[in-house]
């Protein structure tokens, strides 16, 4: 029998009568007019800030011989920007929501290109921490405020997916990109010039957002509450700070405190959120599956990778003798693997759905890691550069698939607030992937080393120390130096394999957790 069918388009419906039964269907909006030019600018932002998260290692050397800073002033100087960033990402995302984003996007972009060119020219340690901590306070206000923006400007889910790919690939990308682009610098300019590269960039970014970028908030955001911002603080910085403590200086009173102040300040901040009309954070988000899980598996997929390429950066350039620019493309297969992902998110949602397509990248990214601890002992780098493609081909698409799920499970007045969980936990898994695993890396190759009774006492302290204070102090060709050098291959194969079963446990997780209902649309 044939279907009489009617189709009367109506606003945001279309309705349809079938055989005198009226259907109504939602028609899906196009998006903003402009929002592939804006995507742009976005990742410009996402792009820059991966780096200078990654950049700043191998410049390490070159600050401590000019402005001459203690151990403990070199540490400050690395972890000022994370710990500043991590703490307030969810006080930020929010108060995106409630002042608009592309106003806080490009009060950030002036406040990160200020810190940059402070942080070039700092004359003393002091002044870089100083810098370094600024640029993690303006750095949070951009983060939320590029993928809240992606939310509204993309209305179309297949579009959504896309254009979190190409944010995900930025920032992955970004991240690999940091010891390329350190390398180049540091071997043709002084150390200043990779906190410079920032200030034309931000320059740009004002200029065309300014233009491109439309403004949205939440229409009815309620008060902004200051106590909550305030324990979100505390308590994310005092967890991050307890995590890089312990890494370097073991378990003393400074981690005990620091653990404290973080489960104390936590506890009260989830208890005054769950008394709020209008939360900070709304924690009834962790209820929904797709929310829940896409976080956890974000979390991990970061920390793996994060934790790897920090690492793999020391061994390229100590256990293989690659110079600097050398080792950051020695990492190149990791970046365009990411990269290459964005051409199989599509295909991966329409044929598995998220939660399934989640826990197979991350299980590649497994395979993955277990190539790359089979590889590390290898003469020949060719057989290392084919194990990092799966590992950067497995993040690549769990990124994308995991930020698209934490986005889209909220309504877009509150894309903000829901980034904020997001790129909270990114910065979490890089702090713990280096901390947690460059311990094990540390613990495993003392365990390794087997120094003669003979070696005088503070070199055997150096050498006991890490592999780059070893190679400082005995000649690099002695059969002691390569014994080092073969302990860090060893200690790095095990941490490798380590990550791969938490990744491997995630990617079990993710099929479970997230919901697998198949986007046949993913497939055109």
């Amino acid at each position: 029998m044939l279907a009489y069918v009617e189709t009367i388009p109506s606003g945001r419906y279309s309705f349809a009568m079938v055989n005198r039964e009226v259907l109504a269907t939602p028609i899906e909006t196009p998006g903003h007019p402009r929002r592939w030019a804006a995507l742009g600018v976005l990742v410009i932002a996402v792009l820059l800030l991966a780096i200078d998260g990654t950049v700043l290692y191998l410049a390490v050397p070159s600050i401590t011989r000019d402005l001459g800073p203690s151990a403990t002033q070199i540490l400050w100087i690395g972890d000022a920007y994370s710990l500043a960033l991590a703490g307030l990402l969810v006080s930020m995302g929010t108060l995106a929501d409630r002042i608009g984003r592309k106003k806080l996007l490009l009060s950030g972009a002036v406040g990160f290109g200020l810190a940059s060119a402070l942080a070039a020219y700092a004359p003393n340690p002091e002044t870089l921490i100083a810098a370094r901590l600024l640029l993690g306070v303006a750095g949070a206000t951009l983060m939320p405020s590029t993928l809240s923006i992606i939310r509204s400007l993309f209305t179309d889910a297949r579009e959504r997916t896309r254009a979190i790919a190409i944010w995900s690939a930025a920032f992955g990308g970004g991240a690999a990109m940091g010891p390329l682009v350190g390398g180049f610098f540091l071997e043709h300019f002084w150390w200043g010039s990779v906190f410079l590269i920032n200030v034309p960039v931000m320059i740009g970014l004002l200029v065309f957002g300014a233009v491109v970028l439309p403004e949205s908030r939440d229409p009815s955001p309620g008060p902004f509450d200051l106590p909550s911002a305030t324990l979100s603080l505390c308590s994310v910085a005092a967890f991050v700070y307890a995590i890089k403590h312990v890494a370097t200086s073991g378990l003393d009173g400074e981690t005990v405190t620091a653990a404290c102040v973080a489960v104390v300040g936590g506890l009260l901040f989830v208890r005054r959120q769950r008394r709020l009309t209008t939360p900070l954070l709304d924690l009834t988000l962790f209820r929904r599956p797709a929310f829940a899980g896409a976080v956890l598996a974000n979390f991990v997929a970061i920390f793996a990778l994060t934790g790897l390429l920090f690492f793999f950066s020391q061994y390229l350039q100590l256990a293989r003798g690659f110079s600097p620019l050398q080792a950051g493309l020695a990492e190149l297969p990791t970046t365009i693997a990411s990269i290459a992902a964005i051409a199989l998110v599509g295909w991966a949602m329409a044929r598995l759905g998220r939660g399934r397509a989640v826990g197979v990248a991350l299980a590649v990214t497994a395979l993955g890691l277990v190539l790359v601890a089979a590889t590390e002992s290898s003469e020949q780098y060719v057989w290392l550069a084919l194990a990092l493609v799966p590992v950067g081909l497995g993040v690549g698409i769990a990124s994308t698939l995991t930020v698209d799920a934490v986005v889209s499970a909220v309504e877009p007045h509150r894309a903000g607030a829901a980034s904020a969980i997001s790129e909270t936990a990114y910065e979490l898994g890089v702090v713990l992937g280096i901390a947690v695993l460059g311990s094990l890396v540390s613990i495993i190759y003392r365990a390794g080393l087997d120094l003669p009774a003979t070696l005088d006492p503070a070199d055997r302290s150096s050498v006991q120390d890490s592999l780059a204070a070893a190679l400082n102090v005995l000649e690099p060709s002695s059969p002691l130096a390569h014994h080092a050098q073969e302990a860090f291959i060893t200690a790095m194969q095990v941490t490798s394999l380590v990550a791969a079963g938490i990744t491997l446990a995630a990617a079990v997780l993710a099929w479970s957790i997230i919901p697998s209902a198949k986007d046949p649309a993913g497939a055109r």
